[in-house]
């Protein structure tokens, strides 16, 4: 989950996709750049080996598997918040959550 803000610094896929209409990476409608060279352009968003690893989860300490995220996917959930930011974006009062 996360904020409409930080859907801007998703990564993008390399390839186009075929699903046209709600595509972040199509080349019509100002999605992808034509011609570009993603090796050289995308490397805050790819995963640096040389790292010493991935970021732990603000809340629950375990490892985030997203570039630039601070919370886990699953703490995101059952918070409402954004993965990348905290902000609140969802409420979670009529979720019907366990506690394991």
């Amino acid at each position: 989950m996360v904020c409409e803000k930080c859907q801007t610094k998703l990564g993008k896929v390399i390839t186009p996709d075929p699903w046209k209409t709600g595509a972040r990476n199509t080349t019509d409608g100002g999605g992808r750049v034509v011609g570009e060279n993603k090796a050289m352009t995308s490397k805050k968003n790819r995963f640096n080996p040389h790292q010493k690893g991935f970021e732990k989860c603000r809340i629950c300490k375990t490892s985030v598997h997203q570039p630039g995220s601070h919370y886990c996917q699953s703490c995101a959930y059952k918070k409402g918040i954004c993965a990348m930011c905290g902000k609140k974006i969802a409420s979670t009062k009529a979720y019907k959550q366990s506690s394991t």
